[in-house]
């Protein structure tokens, strides 16, 4: 496999057999981290699949990652950026797109873990001031009308993250850990996350 990985092809449906060594996947939203995992070789060290569809779900990526679950039965690990926007990005995953109504089983993946980036973290991990961004009012508005979605309702640490941010006010996006260096993400963050299994 090249640095940059392969393209999920559209063709989900024909694939059989999936087969791996992975012991989960990891699910990122954007694709500079999606970058800094392969160039860092992040899967040598966890034995994982990453994959990204470089910010909005498309419905090739869907597919693939409700047949990975449904196959290898291995965890789903998302990390996105804290804010409303990468919640809603999860929950398309999850329970499908408002404007495809039609989504079926085939394209959705309920178990999804919040990995991070939660809003708790941004405290946990000392985030600097200069890479905390306020929330705009629309931001608050999305965020406010999340807490009423059933897919954080069903989730109290889901939810105790949503409050923290609305009540905050306050958003980061995953390269913000990069202030502490190009490799903090996969020689710090995600490590730790992953030994105290915290998701």
């Amino acid at each position: 496999m090249g640095v940059g990985g392969k393209a999920i092809p559209p063709y989900i449906d024909k694939i059989t057999d999936i087969q791996s060594d992975a012991e989960f996947v990891l699910l990122v939203e954007k694709e500079a981290a999606y970058m800094r995992m392969a160039e860092d070789r992040f899967y040598h060290k966890y034995p994982c699949i990453i994959i990204t569809a470089k910010g909005q779900p498309d419905v090739a990526t869907r597919m693939f990652l409700s047949r990975l679950k449904s196959e290898l039965k291995i965890p789903i690990l998302g990390l996105v950026d804290s804010d409303p926007y990468g919640l809603k990005i999860l929950s398309v995953y999850m329970s499908g797109s408002k404007n495809m109504s039609y989504d079926s089983a085939s394209l959705t993946t309920p178990d999804i873990k919040w990995l991070g980036l939660r809003p708790s973290d941004l405290d946990r991990y000392d985030l600097p001031e200069q890479c905390r961004l306020k929330m705009t009012e629309s931001d608050i508005k999305t965020g406010k009308e999340m807490l009423k979605e059933d897919f954080i309702m069903q989730n109290p640490a889901w939810m105790k993250e949503l409050q923290i941010m609305v009540k905050t006010k306050t958003k980061a996006e995953i390269q913000a850990l990069s202030s502490f260096g190009f490799q903090y993400i996969t020689e710090v963050y995600l490590p730790r996350k992953l030994r105290e299994g915290d998701w």
